[in-house]
Order: C-alpha cells, then structure tokens, then sequence
C-alpha cells in the first residue's frame, strides 16, 4: 500500500510538471496560430493623463485588444483547446480561457474615442488622444498619448426648483447629498451622483411618480473654445406637465399567493378575500400559508407616506423567507385625483420539501475514510415559513498500510443524528419584539444525538438541546444567543480492552473519554461584515464569542445542599450527574484587503480558550469542547488533530499499542492560537465553465494547555513543560506551513484543494523543527526513522486538503 501511495504522489508530480511545461509552451506560441497580417498585443500604454486618472482611463481600452496578465494562464489554456493545423479554430470554440488579443485597428479608434471622451467628462474640456501601433515580430505595442488641456473648475452654483416641497426637501438634505461645490473640479460623475440622490429623496418621501429625467444640469462655459476654464452649473428639478409633483401614501396592500398570480383564471378573481385587516386583504390560493407569519414582513403600511426603502424592505424580507421563488409588487390609484397608491403583493410559491446526500473521503498518510450524510428540509412544516431540517450523517475512518486491505482495521466510527426548527421571529415569552428593518430574525430548536466509538479505546454518546436566537443589528452587524443550551454526556472506556497500565499513563485522556456529566450553559457570538466575504473589498471582519456553562446548576447546586468534596475528586451533582463548569471564550478576526482587480490579500487570527473552573477544576474541560490544529481551514500543512500541545511528540507514549489505541484522538488543548496569511488570485476566467482561481498561503499556530495537571500522560510529567502555554516558548512551539491552492468556483459554490507544506514541526527540538531542509535533502531517511518511532503514526511533508467552500 505504501509503495502505492508513492507510485500516486510521482505520478501527480510528474502530471502537475507536464501540465506546466505544456502551458509555459503555449503561453510563448500565440503568435504561430495567426495570419501573417495579423499581431498580438503585448502592451498598452497610456501616457500624459493624471495619475488619479490612470487606472479608469485603462478601462476604456476595449477588452478585446487588452494583454492578459503574465501570470494569467487564460491565454495558454484558449490556445491548448482551440488550436488546429497550426491555426486558431474559428468553430467549434471549447469554454476554456480566453483568446490572445489580436490587433484591431478598429478597436484602436474606439478605445482612444472613449478615453477622450472620458478626460472631457473630468473637466479636461479641451482633451484630444492620439493612437500609434508599434508592430515588430507580429508582436503589437499600443500607445495612446493625451494632450488634456486646462482642467476646467465650477465657478457658480445655482439651481431652479419651482416645486416649494421639493425646494424645501432638497435643501434640507443638500448638506448631506450633494458633492457639488464651488472651486471643484467638474467632473460629470458628481452631476450624475447628484441626480441620483435627487431622484433616491423624492423616493423616499412619497414622491411615487418622481423620474431621473426630471433632474437635469445646465453648464455654461464648458465650450472648448472657451476663453476661460471657468463653469457655471444651475440645477433643474421640473414639475411634469399637468401639474406639480404629488406626494403619495400607502392606501391599503392586496398579498395574494397564487401558482402563478399572473394568469388567475377569471372563475377564481371573485374569489379574492374581501376582509381587510390592518389595511392588508390577504388571499393565499395555495392553502399552504397562515396569515400572520406573512403579513408579518409586508412593512408597505396603510396610511404611510411611499417610501421606496420600505418597497425594497418589503422585497428583501420576503424572499427571506424562503418559500417564495418569486416576490412582485404593483401599485394602482383608484382615480387620478387621489393621493393614494394601492399595493399589490404577488407571491409565488417554491418547492417546499427537498432532500440533500453529502458524502466525503478523507484521504491522509495511513488512513482512509468515508461520510455519508443526508438531510432532509422543509420550509413550511407549519404553515409560516418554519424551516424543519432533519440531518443522518455516519462515517468511519481506517488505518491502511503494511499490506492490509482496505477497511480492515477500523478504527473510528461515527453517527449522529439531528434536527431543527428554525421560524422567522424572535419567539421571547412575553414580549415581542419588532424586527426585520436589517435582516431576517429567527429562533431555531434544535435537538442532536452523537455516537462516537473509537476501537478498543471508548464509546461516547451525546445529547444535546438548544435554543437559538439571531438577529440583525445592521445588515453588517449579527447578534446570536443561545440562553439555553443543555448537554447529557455518556462516555464509556473499554476496560475490558485498555489495561490498567495503560489508563493510569493516559489518565488525562481516559478521564475525557470516560465521563457522564451535565452541561447547562448560554452561548452568544458578535458577527461584523460576514455580508461583504464575497466582496472584493477592503474590510475587517469579526466574530467573537463566549460559551459559559455552569453557573446556575452550581447556584442550584448549593441552594439544594448537594454534597460534594472537591478535594477527593467527587465534584456535586444534579441528577446524580456531575456537571460542568466553564468558560470558553473565542474569536476569528481577519484583515481582508483589496489588490486591485480580482486579487486579494488575507490576514487572519483566530485564537479560543477553555478554561474550566469550579465543579470542573478537578474534571477539566468537556473533549468536545477542547481545541485542536490542522486541517484544511487551519494549518492546512498538518491533517487535523495532529499538531501540539506545545512541543508535545507522540514518540513519549508507552508503544505501539498506545499509539495505536488513541490514533487521531489524543492532541487536544485549551488554549489556540492561529494565524494565517492568503493571497488570493484569478487564474484562469473561463476553465470548464467556471472560474479558475488560486491562492499562495502561510498559516502558523498551535494548541497548548494553559495550566498544569492537563498533560496527556502521568507517566511523563516533563510534558507539563512540553504543552502548558509559556510566552517565552511561544517562538519555539509554533507550527509553520506554506503552499499553494486552487478554487474551482461555480458562482453558486466553491470546489477547493490546497497542497500544504510543512515548514517549521514543534514537535522536533532546536534545528530539527525547519524540516523544510530535511524535505529538500534527505526526506526518506528522515521519514523512515520518524515512522520507525512513531508507528502506526506516518509522517507526511505535503499534505492534501479538499473542500468546499472558501477556507476562511
């Protein structure tokens, strides 16, 4: 199996190396797959235009003659599809990259056209572009010189608003609005700016018939031939020609829901509900919906002034809901002379029910595995949008190597099952609270059942109940508590198969896996900016949380009188349980920062401690609840769960039996902290229809455990040296990795496989943690004494990471 392995890993190198020499090849061949008549552009240069100015003005050279990038492979990967007896095919084009820009003398004129037309509407008035094409080798340099002239400032400001309430409303808000100021710069994007802002006000204060064309500029001075670089501005908002603008109000709202609301048979419009509540008449022809839970997020309310915010709210809230795959508002007046507007709300219905199979091989040094999931969901299971979710997910996990087949030493299996209902509100006794103006509220029950066995070593079971509750308090800023969070905890250690040698030297674990306990507790987390992760901006984002469980079962604990002696390990009880006692705060912070373009720079920190105190000083913290490195969105260099604590090396357990009994389970900690550093990229825009991107990364961190007594084994009590947190050993016990990946993504989802490399392993001492330099010379030697010490366990450089879904 091993020499199997290694056959894979040349075999990839070797394809990876083929399918880059290929590329290189075709990225110096563009020029042997056109006519003789015909040039590649190389370059495009744009000279004499501010430098402020640059970047835009490039965007107005059309694409079409635009050199891709030398480190795209956009170009290379056309030519590799769509070439054929030397010359690019002209049908039968294969989606994938992009052609060479070929020289079009056409395009030429009409990108230099465009960027003169563009330096005028900055105030370069008097702006003329010249074009030259420089062809040597059928290769093309493009350079577009200007000669902008004068810029041309705003001297005057005046505007003419006939209409007194729209007068009075843009003045009252010009402060705010307006970019227009005497002495700037004209520039035609602020006159646009303005007339939107213009238009965005009377929108929003019941001027329902208002239109852009409305407002408009007149510029005196910005002739060419003008003496003077001196400009004039008078605005105009004009009333329409029957008479001045009309402010409008909310009569009553028609929701209907219908199949297809569009085309309602005449036998059924007689049929539409005539009672009026709250100014909404609301008709449901499904039968599926109950009323409140939907007029709920209609916020078009009768007797309002229009504002279109509450049009968009409207929109936005229902959709939200997820049972509608269509949402269409319409508007009509009863008679011309009345000032108000009555809504109607079509609403279509989607699907309800759907079913979803999910499965994974993870596939690492040693082990093989699968997970099988299925999830069934239903919007509306009580007939106001509550979303059920019902998930069965079960996996295993199997040493290979050593000639074993596949499968035939299982060491870990895995099964749960949950459940979850998820409705539209905040469901707060007593009180009801009005929200939605920024986000979708919910309150989610949710139920679980987890069955963990690990062979020859542990059974545990899990029972976990919660209430959830998540609201909005901008659209940048997520507010989630959970004041309810109970866990029955059942572990059960295999005497019969664990000595008791090998209990006593792995105490601290066995007292992890062999535990019945209670845990009470409330969680809340603070999201900042998770609406922008797609966006190809600058920002930060945040989320913190904090996890206590504990405190008002030891309240309860000693108004009851329970006994306990801390001191003889025999903590207090409810139910005849222990229970735990902790505190887990957390927190992923991360710097996203704009390149340019579709490239894009990470920096990100995510640190978490678990602290147990009280009736779990003696117990520790739940294993569920510990911290563990590695993996494919952490150190993507190291499988998960096997880095630290500390310098921690699995070396010092008993033998191979140890190792063996707690393979991918013993390397936990209560403290971590990690940080990682990506460069994100666009490879390649078309590859088999979708978009190709990359990213270049660095990730370091580590677990450790932050006081002593929570080392892995008793039998060595020099780990305690080895794992507990120290700030002077922080530089020495930092794991380092690098590597390279790539997204395949598909717009709706991403498809993701990074390589990791280990740079710097903490579980080495001194110059033998860089094993970068033990990979570069000498890896063989070094893995074979390593696995000779560490068996079953398997040490890997590179390691594999499969995905989907962006890491962070």
């Amino acid at each position: 199996m091993k020499a199997y392995q290694n056959s894979i890993n040349i075999k990839l190198k070797s394809t990876a190396i083929l399918l880059f020499i290929i590329v290189l090849i075709q990225a110096c061949s563009s020029t042997k797959y056109i006519a003789d008549y015909q040039s590649i552009v190389k370059k495009v240069t744009i000279d004499s235009v501010d430098a402020k100015f640059e970047e835009q003005a490039y965007n107005y050279v059309q694409k079409d003659i635009r050199p891709a990038s030398k480190l795209s492979i956009n170009v290379p990967l056309y030519n590799l599809f769509n070439t054929k007896d030397g010359r690019y095919k002209t049908s039968d084009i294969k989606p994938f990259g992009t052609p060479p820009a070929i020289l079009d003398s056409t395009l030429v004129e009409i990108s230099r056209t465009q960027i003169q037309k563009f330096l005028k509407s900055k105030g370069y008035r008097q702006a003329e572009v010249t074009s030259a094409i420089k062809i040597a080798d059928k290769k093309a340099e493009i350079v577009f010189s200007a000669k902008p002239g004068p810029a041309y400032f705003i001297e005057k400001l005046s505007d003419s608003i006939p209409n007194v309430n729209i007068r009075n409303l843009y003045e009252s808000n010009k402060a705010k609005i307006s970019h227009l100021h005497k002495g700037m710069q004209y520039d035609e994007d602020s006159l646009t700016y303005e007339r939107e802002q213009i238009y965005r006000i009377m929108k929003e204060n019941g001027y329902f018939y208002f239109l852009r064309p409305y407002v408009n500029f007149d510029v005196y001075g910005a002739e060419p031939s003008s003496k003077t670089n001196k400009i004039d501005l008078n605005l105009n908002v004009t009333d329409p020609a029957n008479g001045p603008h009309k402010q409008f109000n909310i009569g009553y709202t028609h929701l209907l829901i219908a199949p297809n609301p569009d085309g309602l048979p005449d036998s059924a419009r007689y049929k539409l509900s005539k009672d009026t509540l709250n100014g909404i008449i609301y008709t449901d022809f499904s039968k599926r919906y109950r009323r409140n839970p939907i007029v709920r997020y209609d916020f078009l309310k009768q007797g309002d002034l229009y504002d279109i915010r509450n049009e968009n709210l409207t929109y936005d809230r229902l959709y939200e809901l997820n049972v509608f795959k269509n949402v269409k508002i319409d508007y009509f007046r009863r008679d011309s002379t009345s000032n108000k507007i009555n809504a109607i709300i079509l609403l279509t219905p989607q699907k309800v029910m759907s079913n979803r199979v999910e499965g994974e091989i993870p596939f690492n040094g040693g082990t093989v595995g699968f997970t099988l999931g299925n999830t069934y969901t239903n919007n509306n299971i009580f007939r106001g949008a509550e979303r059920f979710e019902l998930q069965v997910k079960g996996g295993l996990q199997s040493r290979i190597g050593n000639g074993a087949k596949v499968f035939s030493d299982i060491y870990q299996r895995d099964f749960s099952i949950s459940a979850s209902i998820s409705v539209p509100r905040l469901m707060i006794p007593f009180y009801n609270p009005v929200l939605g103006g920024n986000g979708m509220p919910h309150t989610t029950f949710a139920t679980s059942y987890i069955y963990a066995l690990q062979k020859d070593v542990s059974v545990r079971r899990i029972f976990i109940n919660s209430i959830t509750y998540d609201w909005f308090e901008t659209k940048s800023k997520l507010h989630s508590f959970t004041p309810l969070n109970f866990e029955y905890r059942f572990g059960n250690l295999d005497t019969s198969k664990v000595d008791a040698v090998t209990r006593f030297n792995n105490l601290y674990y066995s007292s992890l896996l062999d535990r019945k306990d209670l845990t009470l507790g409330m969680k809340y987390t603070y999201t900042l900016n998770a609406d922008k992760l797609n966006q190809l901006r600058t920002f930060v984002y945040l989320r913190a949380g904090m996890d206590i469980a504990g405190n008002m079962l030891q309240g309860i604990s000693k108004l009851t009188g329970a006994k306990h002696d801390p001191a003889n390990n025999d903590p207090a009880k409810i139910l005849g349980l222990p229970f735990n006692q902790y505190t887990r705060p957390e927190v992923d912070i991360r710097w996203y920062k704009h390149l340019g373009g579709e490239r894009q720079f990470i920096a990100r920190l995510n640190t978490g401690l678990a602290y147990a105190y009280g009736n779990s000083i003696l117990t520790g913290i739940p294993f569920e609840k510990q911290f563990f490195a590695g993996g494919s969105n952490g150190l993507r260099a190291w499988q998960a769960r096997t880095i630290g604590p500390g310098n921690y090396n699995r070396q010092v357990l008993a033998s191979d039996e140890v190792r063996k009994a707690v393979f991918g389970l013993d390397q936990l900690g209560t403290l971590r902290i990690e940080t990682n550093f990506e460069y994100r990229f666009t490879v390649a825009r078309k590859f088999f229809g979708a978009t190709l991107k990359g990213a270049a990364f660095v990730d370091a961190g580590n677990i450790w455990n932050i006081r002593r007594g929570e080392s892995i084994t008793l039998e060595y009590p020099e780990l305690d040296e080895l794992t507990v947190f120290k700030l002077s050993k922080l530089a020495k016990q930092i794991a380092i990795g690098t590597g390279v990946g790539l997204r395949y993504d598909v717009q709706y989802f991403v498809f993701r496989f990074d390589v990791g490399l280990k740079l710097k392993d903490p579980q080495f001492i001194g110059s033998d943690q860089w094993v970068i330099s033990k990979f570069l010379s000498g890896a063989r030697d070094f893995k074979n004494s390593y696995n000779s010490t560490h068996g079953p366990d398997t040490y890997r450089f590179i390691q594999y990471n499969f995905g989907i879904g962006m890491p962070f």
